[in-house]
């Protein structure tokens, strides 16, 4: 193919894969596409790790890294702040209110210890941190998502000869990014799994396409509910230079997701995929539950904490979550959930993710030939 993303990525097949599993990231580069590693969780130390072991299990087909430095947050402008220090920001009302919450379902809560000195989640500086890891790898992309890069980020990705892509919800977003120097924009519309705007991708992608092309050449990926290859035909046909996708990678054997949300997205239909601050404290689509529920429509909820607050609620109270579901509590099942997008209600099975890359190039194919034939007509 001749899109600007092949070149600029060194693939055949413009379609890029994130993905918190490192099997899944290995596997779809493996197939010809471009595996993205989600790294926000990672210290330097595992991610070290997982780099490590997808330079040895991704047959030297290129890769990439994601990280998430959100521009508006809570702690914006604190120094050292800790997750110690955010445990101590939550109130006890938010606190019982989770506890109650997961006694009806016979779960019990736990926190995990963690050090003194652990820096809060989506810390821009262990953000960095974790870039500063990656280039000791061959890695040919750094992204980032909530916002605008931090300039250090942008001149890591020159220094290293490595392109920046940052995820935009409208044009305005995007227009912010190309002044700042950012190499490709990905257009996520609402459809998307995670965190999200409000502007539908057959709307965004040509949005943002015809803005930034008056100030400079900048490739624009689709992305948001995007899960085959004649959808991502059509935002190619629109003018993006590729897809960016997410959610079909959940439904995969490599993925890390367990066997149980893999079997809820099966069963799901894509009005299942909402958005609720319930998780992270800003609007982010994924499985309705019970959890979903009782935070955005229960009269005693005390309402989402601002990110990174709702993080530290959240985290403990689905690792509980899962434990139980994974233990055999069939009553646990109604809170699991993840982050996922509309297009779940475009899956029918669990494959594995090479199938997935290959049923990607079938179909685009297809669609391009279906194309071709209406307009010979």
């Amino acid at each position: 193919m001749k899109s600007p993303i092949c070149d600029m990525l060194g693939i055949d097949f413009p379609l890029l894969a994130f993905s918190h599993c490192r099997d899944v990231v290995a596997a779809v580069s493996r197939a010809g596409g471009f595996g993205v590693l989600g790294a926000t969780a990672h210290s330097p130390e595992t991610l070290e790790q997982e780099l490590k072991w997808i330079d040895a299990h991704v047959d030297g087909k290129p890769y990439g890294i994601d990280v998430l430095i959100p521009e508006n947050i809570s702690t914006a402008g604190e120094k050292n702040v800790t997750w110690k220090s955010l445990e101590a920001r939550v109130s006890q009302e938010h606190r019982d209110f989770t506890r109650n919450l997961l006694k009806k379902y016979d779960i019990e809560l736990t926190s995990r210890n963690v050090a003194d000195n652990q820096p809060q989640p989506f810390d821009a500086e262990t953000a960095l941190e974790l870039l500063e890891v990656s280039f000791r790898h061959p890695i040919r992309l750094i992204a980032n998502a909530l916002g605008v890069p931090p300039k250090a980020m942008i001149e890591m990705g020159r220094k290293h000869g490595v392109p920046v892509a940052a995820l935009v919800g409208s044009k305005e977003h995007a227009l912010r990014q190309v002044a700042a120097g950012v190499d490709i924009l990905v257009a996520q519309g609402t459809e998307a799994g995670g965190h999200c705007g409000e502007v539908s991708t057959m709307v965004l992608v040509p949005e943002v396409i015809k803005a930034v092309k008056r100030i400079r050449d900048v490739p624009v990926l689709a992305a948001g509910g995007i899960m085959t290859g004649s959808q991502m035909a059509a935002c190619m046909a629109m003018g993006a230079a590729g897809a960016w996708t997410g959610s079909v990678w959940l439904a995969t054997v490599e993925s890390e997701t367990s066997e149980i949300f893999r079997e809820k997205m099966i069963a799901a239909s894509s009005r299942d995929a909402i958005r609720s601050k319930g998780r992270t404290g800003k609007p982010a689509r994924q499985l309705r539950s019970v959890w979903t529920d009782a935070w955005d429509r229960s009269p005693e909820s005390p309402g989402a904490l601002p990110m990174p607050l709702q993080s530290i609620i959240s985290r403990d109270a689905f690792n509980a979550i899962d434990r139980a579901a994974a233990g055999g509590n069939e009553k646990a099942r109604d809170l699991v959930s993840y982050f996922v997008g509309q297009g779940v209600g475009l899956v029918d099975s669990v494959k594995s993710a090479g199938a997935v890359v290959q049923e990607f190039k079938e179909e685009f194919v297809e669609a391009v030939e279906h194309m071709n034939a209406l307009v010979a007509e």
